[in-house]
């Protein structure tokens, strides 16, 4: 299904990643959907490339989900890539978004684990009330989202 993101939401999902990225003491945080496209991110975001990251972490996830089916599991819903400097925690949240989570040895396994079931269980409470509000105004919402647009600024798009 796909999701309009509203501003309040959105401005609660970022403060969530936010609080994460202190309180699990994580180099990065970030939310992406199942395609790819990133929807938050916390931390030092300028050193890397976020957008194939984004990507990239969705293909892990969708590979992985090839796995847990091909060995009868509905899906492996936490990932973790360890490396020599750095770690990626990988989590499904409410089976709708991918919560990433970069860490070194500032932190730990368990501390990052921790911090992202409880930052999950809040993600998933704002998303189904992004899925409610997106239910009860199916159009609406759309329209809204190009009411601004003006004919003017197509014109600009294409001068």
């Amino acid at each position: 299904m796909d999701l309009i993101l509203y501003d309040e939401e959105l401005r609660e999902i970022q403060n969530l990643i936010d609080q994460l990225h202190v309180d699990a003491r994580s180099k990065i945080v970030f939310v992406v959907d199942k395609n790819g496209q990133q929807i938050a991110g916390a931390g030092d975001l300028g050193s890397i490339d976020t957008t194939s990251l984004a990507s990239l972490t969705a293909g892990n996830v969708a590979a992985t989900d090839g796995l847990a089916k091909l060995i009868g599991e509905k899906e492996f819903s936490i990932l973790f890539h360890e490396g020599e400097r750095d770690n990626v925690h990988i989590s499904i949240v409410g089976n709708r978004v991918i919560l990433v989570v970069i860490f070194d040895d500032r932190s730990s396994l368990g501390l990052v684990r921790l911090r992202v079931k409880k930052g999950s269980q809040e993600l998933t409470h704002i998303f189904d009330r992004i899925v409610e509000k997106t239910k009860s105004q199916p159009s609406a919402g759309l329209e809204a989202a190009f009411a601004e647009i003006t004919d003017d600024d197509i014109d600009n798009l294409f001068s």
